[in-house]
């Protein structure tokens, strides 16, 4: 019996829920129409005085820095590492010797083929001789100077690679990883030896959206903030802006940072770019909403006091910022735009202000 009582009782509060909310939304539905009716069926609509503003251009972006040059420097001879002369978080300069392969493979090759190229030469001379006196074709002596030639090549090669077993670092910078030990063996398709990157200079990646990147032009000086050290002061000039807005429909662009003199930025660490631009001339802005269909249409519709009735409008669009549009001709200060509602307009529609 309890059971029931309480299962009737659960029953009646959910009727009451039900019919006050349908209640609650009949009262609301009302008042749009009443509103509608004082209106004499005008269509209700948002709109916005028009005075000139400043526009804002200043804004920053947030990103992380990289290394001006990162290189995975891979070996190009095969043999065993005999010696390592730097170690992780060392400072090296371009043409410094990092390490050094085993030679003694690479320079019998070297002299094998010196040898090789001493004895073309000699061949040449006395090929040549024999043709001053006819004893030789032209065909001959064509091949022989043919034969020099190539051993002449192969033993520029061999010199080349016996240059190459001493591990010399194409770039300055600091030694980030070693991946190598002294004893084990490099091959010549490639073994990573090193990772050597450069943070005397930084690039700080940073993304904008489209009104942001109209405004940015390559070489543009950017103030650079960094929490880790917040005393500090960077600058850095706009080295790259893409060219096509990434999949957020935002635009990937670089900054050249110049790191100070205790190389204190990191790659990896946050930076933030402060973009500061130049006071700009008052001008008149609008709500981006206020266009019929979107800002390409040229097109708005201004509230006519006199009449209480939308009137169309062809203006001049500028640039756009963010939420706001520049009018270059069109309208005038103290007039009113339509910013919304304006699907249900024509030119002349009765229009009520909602406040």
């Amino acid at each position: 019996m309890k059971r029931i009582v309480i299962i009737v009782v659960v029953i009646v509060v959910a009727l009451g829920a039900i019919a006050y909310v349908l209640t609650n939304n009949k009262k609301k539905n009302q008042e749009k129409t009443d509103f509608v009716a004082q209106g004499n069926g005008a269509i209700a609509v948002n709109v916005a005085t028009i005075t000139k503003t400043v526009p804002e251009l200043d804004f920053s972006a947030n990103g992380t820095f990289a290394p001006n040059q990162e290189l995975n420097f891979l070996s190009e001879n095969a043999g065993r590492v005999k010696a390592i002369y730097v170690q992780e978080g060392a400072r090296v300069s371009k043409g410094q010797v990092l390490a050094k392969i085993d030679a003694e493979i690479i320079n019998t090759d070297r002299e094998t083929a010196e040898a090789t190229y001493q004895n073309a030469l000699k061949d040449e001379a006395r090929y040549k001789s024999s043709y001053e006196t006819g004893g030789v074709t032209q065909q001959q002596l064509d091949q022989a100077k043919l034969a020099t030639q190539n051993a002449k090549l192969r033993l520029q090669a061999s010199q080349r690679r016996l240059s190459d077993a001493n591990i010399k670092s194409p770039i300055n910078g600091i030694v980030n990883k070693k991946y190598i030990e002294v004893g084990a063996f490099v091959t010549a398709q490639g073994t990573q030896l090193f990772e050597l990157v450069d943070v005397s200079k930084l690039k700080l990646q940073v993304n904008v959206n489209e009104s942001q990147v109209a405004n940015l032009r390559v070489g543009d000086k950017v103030a650079i903030q960094s929490s880790v050290f917040p005393k500090d002061k960077f600058t850095g000039k706009v080295s790259f802006i893409a060219a096509k807005a990434d999949g957020a429909l935002n635009f990937p662009i670089e900054i050249e940072v110049a790191n100070n003199i205790n190389n204190s930025l990191k790659a990896g660490m946050y930076g933030t770019a402060v973009f500061d631009f130049p006071t700009q001339t008052a001008s008149i802005l609008i709500p981006r909403t206020s266009f019929v269909g979107s800002v390409s249409s040229n097109q708005v519709f201004v509230y006519d006091k006199t009449s209480n009735t939308a009137k169309t409008r062809s203006v001049v669009s500028g640039r756009i910022l963010g939420d706001k549009v520049e009018i270059l001709s069109g309208l005038n200060e103290g007039e009113t735009v339509i910013t919304s509602g304006q699907i249900n307009l024509v030119d002349g529609t009765p229009v009520s202000i909602v406040k």
